[in-house]
């Protein structure tokens, strides 16, 4: 192989069979559960990065069931959204993801800088509740329920929502463990199409572990929650600050 062919047909690992294919990635009939809670303000700063800024003492945990996304197949996620601020412009700065699928850690991780770690979350309906759950290894880090289908909601409101900026801290290590690529990065869902849209009751309980730290943003009143079905697309982001001195 020259080094013309390894240039032509390099944009992920391992070369000659990637974990993933290129973007865009399209995400048919995705279902979250999005548990809105209010945590305390001190321990939320500690972990939003500059330029960042907190919008609001409140995080929004998500638990992801997506059956149909091209390239990547069906996996499920779990984790927390922080409202925060870039420019006076509002957007969600994604904190920590766990999910149980190779391709979709790969993929996140390498191409946009999402926080991905395998883990094992489930989001399943029990009779009359939606019951999502995250275990790490076999110990249990999340537990949340919601009413199943309780009050319809606004399709148009909801979409405006789903299409708000992304932020993702995208770290890269030199050879040597520096950091090659430190970058802030926002992105956007694009092509929604709304299915469905659901307010109910819900609890939401999370448990210390050293590797899946969630517990460290405690939840200390659940304020909403919502349940949506609809279909996304996901593609390239922009990269917004550079940590990295200009070389």
């Amino acid at each position: 192989m020259i080094e013309d062919e390894v240039l032509r047909s390099a944009y992920a690992m391992p070369l000659t069979s990637p974990a993933y294919p290129k973007p865009p990635f399209r995400f048919i009939n995705r279902e979250f559960v999005i548990i809105t809670y209010r945590t305390d303000p001190h321990a939320l700063a500690r972990v939003i990065p500059a330029p960042l800024q907190p919008a609001d003492p409140i995080v929004k945990y998500e638990f992801i069931n997506m059956p149909d996304s091209n390239g990547l197949g069906s996996y499920s996620e779990s984790g927390q959204v922080l409202p925060v601020t870039f420019k006076g412009q509002h957007g969600g700065f994604t904190h920590a993801m766990y999910l149980d699928s190779e391709a979709g850690i790969a993929s996140g991780r390498e191409l946009l800088g999402f926080p991905k770690v395998l883990a094992q979350p489930k989001l399943e309906v029990r009779n009359d509740a939606l019951v999502g759950t995250l275990d790490y290894n076999g110990v249990r880090v999340a537990t949340a329920t919601m009413g199943y289908k309780y009050h319809p909601l606004d399709l148009k409101t909801v979409k405006k929502s789903m299409e708000a900026p992304g932020y993702l801290l995208k770290i890269l290590p030199h050879v040597d463990a520096t950091p090659r690529v430190c970058e802030l990065v926002r992105y956007r869902a694009s092509e929604v199409l709304m299915k469905g849209a659901w307010s109910g009751p819900a609890s939401l309980e999370l448990h210390p572990h050293c590797f899946a730290p969630v517990s460290r943003l405690p939840v200390l009143e659940v304020i909403s929650a919502l349940h949506i079905l609809c279909d996304l697309s996901i593609a390239a982001g922009e990269v917004v600050h550079d940590y990295l001195p200009a070389k």
